[in-house]
């Protein structure tokens, strides 16, 4: 594998600080907020070792701006950003392109994606996976992927479902309420 500078840049955003890794093709990684950068930047740097903090490509700079305004509650598509997948598995990368196309405050799940590439309903699984090894969360949108029955489903980043849950309605995506507990009724 020819090794490529990799840089990176930790930033804020109203929903906490974010980091980018990208390199000469494209953006590498993307690390969802957490409340410290130092947090946010230790993240980054244990898939990334050898990257080192580096001064924004002009469409890396847009990336940023895109990820500050979208914390901020404005509709951002981040289809056209460039990435470097890598080693992906090429099923990975299908799905990875399927999941871009999902668009703000849209949702489908896992076994509609898998359909959608063909696959039978055991794909549910794959993309399940894909989702859950996301190196660019938010910029492959895996938020809005979701379990069956339009549950929630797992997510890998900080602050796990809750933060799924967070991008989702920022993005006026109401998933149901949990259905309420029995009551012992009062007389």
């Amino acid at each position: 594998m020819n090794e490529t500078r990799q840089n990176y840049l930790i930033f804020e955003t109203a929903g906490g600080f974010c980091g980018i890794a990208w390199n000469d093709v494209g953006v590498l990684r993307f690390q969802l907020p957490t409340k410290d950068a130092g947090a946010t930047e230790r993240l980054l740097l244990r898939r990334l070792p050898n990257a080192q903090p580096g001064t924004p490509t002009l469409e890396v700079a847009e990336a940023v701006a895109k990820v500050k305004r979208y914390f901020a509650g404005e509709e951002i598509d981040f289809s056209d950003v460039t990435l470097d997948l890598g080693e992906q598995d090429a099923f990975f990368k299908q799905i990875y392109d399927a999941a871009r196309q999902v668009g703000w405050g849209h949702t489908t799940t896992y076994g509609t994606l898998a359909k959608q590439l063909g696959a039978g309903p055991e794909a549910a699984r794959d993309v399940g996976q894909a989702m859950a090894k996301n190196p660019v969360a938010l910029i492959i949108p895996c938020h809005r992927v979701l379990a069956v029955g339009g549950k929630i489903g797992g997510f890998s980043a900080p602050g796990g479902s809750n933060s799924k849950a967070r991008m989702l309605e920022l993005e006026g995506v109401q998933l149901a309420p949990p259905k309420p507990v029995q009551q012992s009724l009062a007389f």
